[in-house]
């Protein structure tokens, strides 16, 4: 699974499309409220993406299923335990375990992991917690609203041009 299809595209298509229609209406009155309906309607779509519509509970699952059957073929199914960082989500993969391997594979285990996709990065420590799910998806929101904005302007710099000339 790749978290940028399945968790940060549709997020930031949302948003695209979002900041445009916003962006076309604010461009023509000349008002900021439609920007600011349209930023705070992108937010709201990545907050319920992740949420209400599940597709953090998704990512979760299928990379500690993924980290699961990786730790069967490596055959360290039994020593280490693999899942995300909870409270709040992250992509980094917390591994648990491993008293029998020594320093060499112990760090091994650790970058091998770190591999997976959806994976930021591996650590054997709880403490390291990374950027948190949401908060990425937030940016990607407001990546997706900057770009929607960015064609709103083309299209009304494309309309107001194309008004001078009266046939």
């Amino acid at each position: 699974m790749n978290s940028f299809w399945s968790y940060f595209w549709p997020i930031a298509a949302a948003a695209l499309v979002i900041s445009a229609v916003g962006g076309l209406i604010g461009f023509r009155r000349k008002k900021l409220v439609p920007f600011i309906a349209a930023a705070a309607l992108s937010l709201a779509w990545a907050g319920l993406w992740h949420g209400p519509l599940g597709a953090a509970d998704r990512l979760k699952r299928v990379i500690e299923r993924q980290a699961s059957e990786s730790l069967n073929y490596y055959e360290l199914g039994k020593t280490v335990t693999a899942h995300l960082h909870r409270g709040p989500l992250t992509r980094r993969l917390i591994l648990v375990g491993g008293q029998g391997l020594n320093d060499w594979q112990h760090d091994e285990t650790a970058r091998l992991f770190g591999q997976l996709p959806g994976v930021s990065r591996a650590t054997w420590s709880e403490n390291d917690a990374g950027i948190p799910l949401l908060l990425e998806g937030a940016i990607a929101a407001l990546a997706g609203y900057l770009i929607g904005l960015g064609l709103a302007y083309l299209l009304e710099l494309r309309r107001r041009y194309n008004s001078q000339w009266s046939w």
